[in-house]
């Protein structure tokens, strides 16, 4: 067996790596530790915490639809 396949077996995947930047992003605090600049009179710190939300929102759908299984490979429940 390849080793594609076997990753595809296992449920392994490269894409799955993208899944560490919404976790480690935001625990780099000196990237939003400040109050400038504002968005609608909101300090950085509080829509920058939001934007974090959406681009996770967004990397985790990618690598649901990047590592999906189609036809005839996704197992029978």
């Amino acid at each position: 067996m390849s080793e594609s396949a076997q990753q595809w077996r296992d449920g392994r995947s490269p894409w799955h790596y993208l899944l560490l930047i919404p976790i480690v992003l935001p625990l780099w605090l000196p990237l939003y530790d400040r109050l400038e600049p504002r968005l609608f009179g909101f300090p950085f710190f509080y829509w920058a915490q939001m934007a974090f939300i959406g681009l996770t929102m967004v990397i985790t759908v990618a690598v649901h639809l990047l590592t999906r299984r189609r036809g005839s490979d996704a197992p029978s429940r």
